[in-house]
């Protein structure tokens, strides 16, 4: 199947038109309706190879094909647990175990651009991590689920999504969410860059949809906001915060 380029991404777009406002468009229902995220990602680097719809379909399906029993949820760990974005009937806080919060995605797209790439948050394997479980209403779920997928699923060689198994604070299971682990083998994977790296791309990064810092210090309220303490992005925080201030 053809990735999506500029044209096609115009096409899709229906009624979207960009803001002659300065500030970033927010990632919200109406955009993602309308395929308005690919058309920024284009914008910002129009040499970018992206999934086709008709890809993203492809995918879904798989994923649903491989549903484990029971509802669906979604598992947030970085944007969505400050903007979800997706209707849900149910929040709970979670753990999924085998895999960690990482900015362990490079990107030159959304809140980067060539000339300033930046890093984007994954699941990157080992360890554990604490997040929000968003439960999804079984009429909803394809509705919702194309929304997300026009979301994260975007570039590739960047997530492979997953159904990972949710525990709850005294870790008793109770359910499978989908979520959106980094693929190690892919183009952007950036695991091994080092702290001083990450620092400075994620200080100086910006692109159509904000800054990497922007997203890093709404990651660290949000996290806040919901009782979750992430130890590591906090003191990634302190650093950017100190490196944005000299």
């Amino acid at each position: 199947m053809k990735a999506a380029t500029a044209d096609t991404a115009t096409a899709n777009r229906k009624s979207f038109a960009f803001s002659t406002d300065v500030r970033p468009p927010v990632v919200n229902r109406s955009l993602l309706q309308v395929g308005g995220m690919a058309e920024i990602y284009l914008r910002d680097a129009p040499y970018l190879r992206l999934l086709s719809e008709e890809e993203r379909e492809v995918s879904l399906d798989g994923m649903l094909k491989a549903k484990p029993k029971g509802s669906v949820w979604i598992f947030g760990y970085g944007s969505l647990i400050w903007n979800p974005a997706v209707k849900f009937v149910e929040r709970r806080l979670a753990k999924v175990e085998g895999w960690h919060r990482s900015f362990c995605m490079s990107i030159v797209a959304g809140r980067a651009s060539p000339a300033t790439p930046g890093l984007m948050l994954g699941l990157d394997s080992g360890g554990e991590c604490l997040g929000s479980a968003f439960r999804l209403d079984d009429a909803d779920v394809r509705a919702e689920l194309t929304l997300l997928w026009r979301r994260e699923m975007l570039c590739r060689g960047a997530y492979v999504p997953r159904w990972l198994e949710l525990r709850d604070e005294d870790g008793e299971a109770f359910g499978h969410a989908v979520a959106f682990t980094i693929d190690p083998e892919g183009e952007k994977y950036a695991g091994n860059v080092p702290a001083e790296v990450a620092v400075r791309r994620l200080a100086s990064a910006s692109g159509g949809l904000g800054s990497c810092a922007d997203y890093l210090f709404r990651t660290r309220d949000g996290l806040r906001a919901h009782g979750i303490t992430d130890l590591a992005l906090e003191h990634l925080a302190d650093r950017v915060e100190t490196a944005l201030a000299a």
